[in-house]
């Protein structure tokens, strides 16, 4: 077969994530975004879709420059509130797309809960759960209809694959993805699948590791001195966080947290580190650092970002595999006030 339209490498590794996610069918595509772009493909002029304001920044910039000129209205929506939710869900909503947990404030939503009011009025619901992977959230299992993952991040785990993929338990909608994937030709080369198939045979050791780090250091960051908050699922005042206890498995391997200083603390902080990289992706092996105000949400109107949560003060980290007191004493150093 023609390698866009199928190949062995690409076949083996759609049945790898598929199983690994509860689905029947995988679509894998070049980049998360290319898969979230398809899913949002299934919308047609006149739906309308109903999704939230904490969402990554490149998301955003998807469905307010590509989706919303379709024709398709969008509903911001925070969707810890479910009143407002459900009040926002009408007759023409066709999608409720939910980042959980969210990037970058780690905020948790209730698939269940959210994809019984899609459910309920004919809607389809469509769960990024690149934070999670499957090895601490499933998604389908919760009532989704689709679940979305950019590789690039956990899956293949080593920063050296741009690959994204959506998976599906619903042969309809399986099908129109498969038409997308090969009509569009945004398609992973064999040896991207090849590497992202080989990361996944680690995926739960390294899921596992990166969980416990970020949780000492979610622990320890909220005894320091100048950071005025810290956004972790598995901190007991976290405001999902009995949420996230009964949804995920772990709390995951992103952390994120607040400065009194503000945008300039921060980037001082950026500065200093020595063992975290700065860099805009995440779920590599090794601890990442970013600004998200200024990087991976730089793309979003200050205004809606700000009304979000997302300042200038917020940093985002990406916890690695490293030993925990290296990154600590690393943090410690980039910390302290000059």
């Amino acid at each position: 077969a023609y390698s866009r339209v199928s190949n062995p490498s690409r076949d083996a590794l759609e049945r790898s994530l598929a199983a690994l996610e509860g689905g029947s069918s995988a679509s894998v595509f070049s980049s998360g975004c290319a898969a979230m772009h398809a899913a949002l493909q299934l919308l047609r002029p006149g739906d309308q879709l109903v999704t939230c304001g904490d969402i990554y920044g490149g998301t955003h910039r998807l469905i307010e420059q590509l989706v919303k000129p379709m024709g398709v209205e969008v509903a911001w929506v925070d969707m810890c509130d479910l009143a407002a939710v459900k009040a926002v869900i009408g007759d023409r909503t066709k999608m409720v797309w939910i980042e959980t947990p969210t990037n970058p404030l780690l905020r948790v939503f209730d698939i269940e809960a959210l994809s019984g009011m899609a459910r309920a009025r004919g809607a389809w619901t469509v769960v990024d759960s690149t934070f999670a992977t499957p090895m601490l959230q499933r998604p389908l299992e919760m009532g989704a209809d689709l679940v979305v993952h950019s590789i690039s991040k956990y899956l293949n785990g080593h920063s050296d694959v741009v690959a994204g993929v959506v998976i599906s338990q619903r042969d309809e909608l399986a099908e129109r993805l498969r038409f997308i994937q090969r009509a569009g030709g945004a398609v992973p080369s064999p040896f991207d699948c090849y590497l992202v198939a080989r990361g996944v045979k680690t995926l739960p050791i390294r899921m596992a590791r990166h969980c416990e780090n970020a949780q000492a250091l979610a622990e320890w960051l909220r005894t320091q001195g100048g950071v005025t908050a810290v956004h972790y699922p598995g901190l007991p005042d976290h405001p999902e966080h009995a949420l996230a206890a009964k949804q995920m498995s772990s709390f995951g391997g992103m952390v994120s947290f607040e400065l009194a200083g503000g945008p300039r603390s921060a980037e001082t902080v950026l500065e200093r580190v020595r063992l975290f990289s700065l860099a805009e992706s995440l779920g590599g092996v090794e601890s990442l650092i970013g600004q998200p105000a200024l990087m991976s949400h730089a793309s979003m109107p200050k205004e809606f970002r700000e009304a979000q949560g997302i300042r200038g003060g917020l940093i985002r980290l990406s916890v690695g595999l490293e030993d925990i007191e290296d990154l600590r004493e690393d943090l410690e150093q980039a910390l302290i006030a000059p």
